[in-house]
């Protein structure tokens, strides 16, 4: 996994006290924490924190892409692969296999400064954590063979190619860190790296790189949860004390950007539909004072209605839906981006035209105390939220030791945010963006050469072939190394698990406003936060059939003013109460949820129910909107997984069911709404009869019931029609292959599924419990032969999807372009014997899962937000997490072989491929079924 930015820029102090309620400010946020260091260096932290019985481990080591040599390029990234193969007295595979089988989560990312390995576990497995990592850091670079280095550079290179080399704007950085930075400077390379740096890594490359970084010295090790301090330093001696301190890894220092000249460049990208044009300059490493005041100057030029950039390009000119500002300060320069991903058509130069005339109007206008104020309100609940799970407490405190030398830097940070003065925002930006030179992009689509800026220089894009045949690209992990185990005075064989944690469900309490809306809660005050939300049944299943998108548009024109309120007054009113307010539409519900401090809880809810109750049907705001639904629609073009999934689920549900469509729409169904359509809509489904509320957080019972009468009390209105009826189609598209074409694709996105159970049917919990062993997560069976075993894919799952109506089992992947035929036929396989192979060792193998890893399911917010869902959309029981492990208990070899056979059965199968034609067509008909192809909107395409 490669992380872009590790480092975020910190929200806000929670001393700033800017409230409706005038409450006294708050004493400054804190992560209670101690540390030590051991005698070889590793500098340790520890978090207590027992209100969930889970541990998160945190690794942090201080190597990223900024270490690596021309040549050598994305060797940091690559290295943390490697990193999670094998050990010496771990078994092969373990870190990706065994963790999730104990009920825990892992993975690891590397930017341009570090390296981070992590995961999340059940208590009980606390101490085997600490095994494989200590091991992972200490003892892996024995195991390393040369099979098992050609697996993980086909690994790397799918992830590279799956994230940007076959997706719209993916050379963008590239273009932009080669230019802004001079050859011999650490970030002029991505932390990806190039194709042809990566298949060059040789065995010696990998022992240099650990020899010279990976030693105990050069790490900070953060372990957060239910833990006893005392007891886990005794643990933490015995596994990481006795690894090597390594050699002393001077620091870097400071080496920011100096450009004499403006530079411009232009790429005609294969995949984009929309022109794109991003600003770069030069700005400060992270923790300079300078940095937070760049923060606040990005919210301030593009973070609102009223932010000059956006009145200019959007408002006004009306060039493009959105447009972006922000500040990334990492450890040894920064950069300040402003991007423009323009209308379809949109000439680039008249984006430079109206970025310069927003950046003008700043100038002339400047900012008032009252923006100040409503950006650091924001930030301050972006701070609470930003570290509500324990793996962000330990990461947080984990970065901060190692690139500030201070764990608890989070608070000063806090406070260097709240003291930021509109004099020093004037000032960074007259030092970094006021006539000063920048890097310019202008990204557009094939063909369409004069939509970028002119004068504007060719960018130079290394662009992969695609090589015929998989046979030469064909790895295997190989035997295990041959090695002399290094001697240790600690026995490291594999620990026993502790005690078993049972997950035992949040009390759930309920009650009723008087408009007959039930409301669902759960209590929670780790932090001085409240999420809640209005949820109404519909969204795009109640559109008008041809109008699809109508529940989608509905819910942002909703956002855009009230009756009393413009949108910039709104949005304002919102801000300065530092919380977060959304309507969203889903497939069968409308969604308008919130979040804030628990002290802005009363007078957050009553922007949330003016948003509901008083709609403004802003005629202007509309059209922006509507003109932005059809620049997404456009954007979706080049979207291969997105084509992918649209049209596996048109073949199942049909072009006449609802779920057929797109909920965002299409071309076609967005040119039948009007605004007239959504007042329609609003009028006959925005009604109490078919809403129910969900709250988690700071607030009890009492006083949410309080707050939400008001509420209950302002909403009436008739009771609602019936919801319009769909019928499924006979599912008679099995054993068939779709293949719709990308020309020039790197990868083939798989779907293979069809359509099974809704969630209210019993069997969809045995369905899911019957997948565990085949797709989730990397111990599944897709990952580990895909990617473990075959070097296909960067990842491979499988899934039941969870609605009313009958929903998808799917199993999904993104595979090397001339891998697609092996892959195909592995997923056949695999699911044609995936009943007979799923034997009493499997079963044990998904109890364990389950039930252990529901500790790590509800830990937030949002996700206890969804776990009241769950209850109130399906009608589940209010302990029905406890009663579905009663059921899994019971399940029985047979029961789990007649589940697959009946649910998961590949002779019931579709495939949906998308890829290259060219190369790849002819391929995928060797698999032996029918092959059809479609063409993006699902419209057969005659050969």
């Amino acid at each position: 996994m490669t992380l872009k930015h590790a480092l975020l820029p910190l929200s806000l102090a929670a001393s700033l006290g800017l409230s409706a309620q005038k409450k006294a400010p708050a004493a400054p946020f804190k992560i209670p924490y101690e540390s030590f260091t051991l005698a070889n260096g590793l500098k340790v932290i520890l978090h207590e924190d027992h209100s969930d019985p889970i541990v998160a481990v945190s690794t942090l080591v201080h190597v990223g892409s900024n270490r690596e040599k021309p040549g050598k390029t994305g060797f940091a990234h690559f290295f943390e692969h490697m990193s999670f193969n094998h050990s010496e007295n771990t078994p092969r595979g373990a870190n990706r296999k065994l963790i999730p089988e104990w009920g825990g989560n892992r993975n690891g990312g590397t930017w341009s400064d570090g390296t981070v390995y992590y995961e999340v576990i059940p208590k009980d497995a606390f101490e085997k954590i600490l095994w494989i990592d200590s091991d992972r850091l200490g003892f892996m670079i024995n195991t390393v063979t040369p099979d098992a280095l050609a697996k993980e550079i086909q690994v790397v290179k799918n992830e590279k190619r799956q994230n940007y080399d076959n997706v719209p704007y993916g050379s963008t950085q590239e273009v932009i860190l080669s230019n802004l930075y001079p050859d011999n400077h650490p970030y002029h390379w991505t932390v990806i790296g190039s194709l042809p740096d990566l298949q060059a890594a040789s065995l010696s490359d990998v022992k240099e790189f650990y020899d010279r970084y990976y030693g105990a010295a050069n790490a900070t090790l953060v372990i957060a949860g239910d833990i006893d301090p005392k007891k886990t330093r005794e643990r933490v001696e015995y596994w990481f004390g006795e690894i090597r301190r390594g050699p002393a890894v001077q620091p870097l220092k400071p080496q920011r950007a100096a450009l004499a000249e403006t530079k411009s460049f232009w790429y005609e990208d294969n995949f984009a539909r929309l022109p794109e044009y991003t600003m770069v300059f030069p700005s400060v490493e992270q923790y300079h004072k300078d940095a937070y005041a760049l923060n606040i100057l990005a919210q301030l030029l593009a973070g609102s209605k009223s932010a000059p950039l956006y009145e200019v390009l959007v408002t006004e000119k009306k060039l493009a839906p959105n447009v972006s500002a922000n500040n990334s300060a990492k450890e040894l320069a920064g950069e300040f981006y402003l991007r423009v991903r323009g209308n379809a058509d949109t000439k680039l130069d008249d984006v430079k035209a109206a970025l310069a005339e927003g950046l003008a109007r700043f100038e002339r206008q400047s900012f008032t105390d009252e923006d100040l104020a409503r950006i650091k309100a924001q930030l301050e609940t972006g701070l609470y939220s930003s570290l509500e799970s324990i793996l962000a407490k330990a990461q947080r405190l984990g970065r901060d030791n190692e690139f500030k030398g201070d764990p608890g830097f989070v608070s000063k940070e806090a406070q260097l945010m709240q003291a930021v003065t509109k004099a020093d925002v004037l000032g960074v930006y007259n030092r970094y963006i006021k006539g000063k030179p920048y890097i310019a992009t202008s990204f557009v689509p094939k063909g369409k050469r004069d939509l970028a800026v002119a004068g504007a220089a060719e960018a130079k894009v290394w662009t992969e072939p695609i090589v015929q045949g998989v046979a030469n690209e064909d790895v295997k992990p190989g035997e295990d190394a041959v090695f002399e185990r290094t001697k240790t005075k600690n026995n490291r064989s594999e620990p026993a698990f502790g005690a078993m944690p049972l997950f035992k469900m949040p009390e759930v309490w309920t009650g009723s406003l008087s408009n007959g809306i039930r409301v669902y809660g759960i209590p929670g005050n780790e932090l001085p936060l409240v999420n809640f939300e209005v949820v109404l049944r519909g969204g795009h299943w109640a559109d008008p059939a041809n109008k699809s998108g109508v529940a989608n548009l509905l819910a942002q024109v909703m956002m855009q003013g009230t009756a009393t309120k413009t949108p910039e007054e709104l949005e304002a009113a919102i801000d300065r109460l530092g919380a977060n307010i959304n309507v969203t539409a889903g497939n069968e519900e409308l969604r308008v949820r919130a979040s804030c401090l628990e002290r802005n809880f009363e007078p957050t809810l009553a922007l949330l129910q003016e948003i509901l109750l008083q709609p403004r049907w802003d005629g202007t705001e509309y059209t922006r909107l509507y003109k932005a639904a059809q620049t997404a629609i456009k954007g979706r073009e080049a979207n291969a997984t997105a084509i992918a999934a649209l049209n596996f689920n048109k073949l199942l549900y049909g072009p006449e069911h609802i779920l057929g469509q797109p909920a965002a729409g299409t071309a076609e169904s967005l040119a039948n709404i009007s605004l007239d359509d959504l007042k329609a809509y609003y009028q006959q489904w925005i009604k109490p009869g078919l809403a129910t509320m969900h709250v988690a957080g700071a607030v009890p019972q009492a006083r949410a019931l309080a707050a939400f009468g008001k509420l209950g009390a302002a909403w009436k209105g008739t009771a609602p029609g019936q919801l319009p009826v769909y019928s499924v189609p006979p599912q008679d598209r099995a054993g068939t292959v779709y293949f719709i074409d990308m020309p020039g694709a790197k990868q083939s996105v798989l779907y293979v599924g069809k359509l099974s159970v809704p969630a209210t049917d019993p069997e969809a919990t045995a369905i899911n419990y019957a997948n565990e062993v085949l797709g989730v997560n990397s111990s599944g069976r897709l990952f580990q032969v895909l990617r473990v075993g075959k070097g296909y894919t960067y990842g491979a799952t499988s899934q039941l999807a969870r609605s009313s109506e009958r929903a998808p089992f799917q199993a999904v992947t993104s595979v090397r372009a001339n891998a697609t035929l092996a892959s195909l036929q592995i997923i056949q396989d695999m699911l044609q014997q995936y009943g007979t192979t799923f034997s009493d060792k499997e079963v044990e193998l998904t109890r364990n899962k389950v039930l252990k890893g529901s500790t790590l399911d509800y830990e937030t917010l949002n996700a206890k937000l969804g776990l009241l869902g769950e209850i109130s959309k399906y009608g589940r029981s209010l302990r029905f997490v406890e009663e579905d492990q009663h059921r899994l208990m019971g399940m029985t070899l047979a029961d789990y072989q007649r589940t697959i056979d009946r649910h998961l059965n590949e002779k019931d199968m579709i495939y949906v491929v998308v890829g290259d034609k060219a190369t790849q067509l002819e391929e995928v008909k060797k698999l032996g079924k029918k092959v059809v192809q479609l063409d993006s909107n699902g419209n057969p395409v005659t050969f």
